[in-house]
């Protein structure tokens, strides 16, 4: 729309600013519309360009970088409303949000109903609620105060707002690891293997929330996981199984916007973990799923008396949702494979596809097992056959050549890089090695620039109970700019309790 249609529109301009998938739009202070509408700044606007409306957060311009006659739109809002050039929008004065009653109910500690968390996730995914209002909700929620009941109806209502997926006769499999453990990235060998076996396991997986990588960081090193929902069906019906990222395929929206407002909190509660790992599971069709869960003092789940009460909770979820539901629960208190860091983490399972002989035996291992227990889930299986048929397709190379073939129907396949700048963390003492805190470990990975920077991160083969001389090697950091592994060493040094040497007696 070329010429100002009215006295009160803005002409609209692209800001350049990344506000991490919340609609932003910037204002002068002087502009009409501020000074017309009474607009203030963190203001819940509601934009109309054309016949597209956005709900956006106001952040105001008081110096001269933007003009008083334009709105400029961060990225997030902009790819929402895609304006034509020459656009104007026209602004009012958002409605206030329908589930604000169920909203601040729950911030006072009130139980809600079925309808209450429709209502609230219905405005989470229409951009109804700011990030400020949604994190309220997810702190009222954490800790104990969402109950088995209030779980199962936020599930529901998270995949009654996304598109969901039926896969027709048969079983569907799924596996999902409820995180916390640095590297064990055993989804695409699980994947592979399940799908050589005939079976079938389209696996949406996520990018990390405040880890150094997730499964989708991982696989994207090697293949395109940002496929469209018809090209997901593509690669399924033709291989199988794929791993790709399921923020692309729009199932459960809500769970990916209330991931972007946890990540900063870096917490989740146990019910809005359940809730956002089975309300995933169900809208992508699995009927069979087996969750890992790692235990250890430093993994998301520390104790066993937590593992078994997020276990409850996921089991009576999945009922609830029809699901048939195990899980594995393993050794939470150390990494698994050597990589830590989307390209790292990739060798890593590339390794184990391909057999080579300094693969981690750790990665492998917990692999099989994982396979192992997903395959005796499978109507008519005979329990405890389903690892030794997951080693024996392992081992014959049928995994690697469908894992292969599954990164060629995703687009293709290329072989993981490492980052320029490296540097070692030597052991400051002989002994051996007494603890390893898996969160200070991720934040060296971090520091160093994963998930960003896909080659960064860092490389360690050390293990509990290992012995060590001092000035032995405990982990290689690798960083794809010189500030990054600055940055990444002077904490590591600063922590060289990260990985505890016990001092052995004379």
């Amino acid at each position: 729309m070329n010429g100002r249609p009215n006295p009160v529109s803005l002409r609209v301009v692209r800001a350049g600013i990344d506000t991490y998938q919340q609609p932003v739009v910037y204002m002068h202070k002087d502009c009409e519309v501020c000074r017309s509408e009474g607009f203030a700044a963190l203001t819940r606007v509601q934009m109309s360009v054309g016949d597209k409306e956005l709900i956006a957060t106001l952040n105001v311009v008081v110096d001269d970088h933007l003009g008083a006659d334009v709105v400029a739109l961060s990225e997030a809002a902009w790819m929402a409303i895609q304006p034509e050039p020459g656009a104007y929008a026209v602004f009012h004065h958002a409605e206030p949000p329908r589930s604000s009653a169920a909203l601040r109910a729950k911030v006072f500690g009130q139980r809600l109903e079925d309808a209450d968390y429709l209502a609230l996730m219905q405005d989470t995914v229409a951009s109804r609620l700011s990030d400020i209002e949604l994190a309220a909700f997810v702190t009222a929620c954490a800790g104990e105060r969402l109950d088995h009941a209030e779980t199962t109806s936020l599930t529901r209502a998270m995949i009654a707002v996304g598109q969901t997926l039926d896969w027709g006769e048969g079983p569907t499999l799924d596996k999902h690891c409820v995180g916390g453990l640095p590297g064990n990235r055993t989804t695409p060998i699980v994947v592979a293997i399940v799908a050589a076996l005939g079976h079938r396991i389209p696996k949406t997986s996520s990018r990390a929330i405040t880890s150094p990588a997730g499964t989708a960081d991982t696989m994207e090193v090697m293949t395109p996981v940002e496929l469209n929902l018809a090209a997901m069906r593509r690669v399924v019906a033709r291989e199988g199984g794929c791993v790709v990222w399921g923020g692309n395929v729009r199932l459960s929206p809500a769970d990916d916007v209330l991931i972007r407002v946890e990540r900063p909190l870096d917490f989740d509660s146990d019910g809005q973990l359940v809730a956002s790992v089975l309300s995933k599971k169900a809208a992508a069709g699995s009927s069979h799923v087996l969750i890992d869960m790692p235990v250890g003092p430093t993994a998301k789940v520390r104790s066993n008396a937590a593992a078994e009460a997020l276990t409850g909770r996921l089991g009576s979820t999945a009922a609830a949702l029809g699901l048939r539901l195990a899980v594995h629960r393993s050794d939470g208190r150390q990494p698994v494979g050597f990589g830590i860091g989307p390209a790292l983490e990739a060798r890593d399972v590339l390794q184990v596809l391909r057999g080579d002989a300094d693969a981690p035996a750790d990665l492998r291992e917990r692999a099989l097992d994982l396979t192992g227990e997903l395959l005796d889930l499978v109507p008519g299986s005979v329990l405890g056959q389903g690892r030794e048929r997951a080693r024996e397709t392992l081992a014959s190379g049928r995994a690697l050549a469908k894992f292969y073939a599954i990164c060629e129907a995703q687009g293709g396949f290329t072989e993981p890089t490492l980052a320029g700048h490296r540097a070692e963390i030597l052991a400051l003492h002989t002994g051996r090695v007494a603890t390893i805190d898996n969160r200070h470990l991720a934040k060296v990975a971090k520091l160093a620039g994963a998930p960003a920077a896909a080659a960064a991160g860092l490389i360690t083969a050390i293990r509990i109970g290992d012995a060590v001389r001092r000035g032995d090697l405990l982990y290689t950091v690798h960083a794809q700019t010189r500030g990054e592994l600055k940055y990444a060493l002077a904490y590591a040094r600063a922590h060289p309790q990260i990985i505890s040497v016990a001092r052995e007696a004379p």
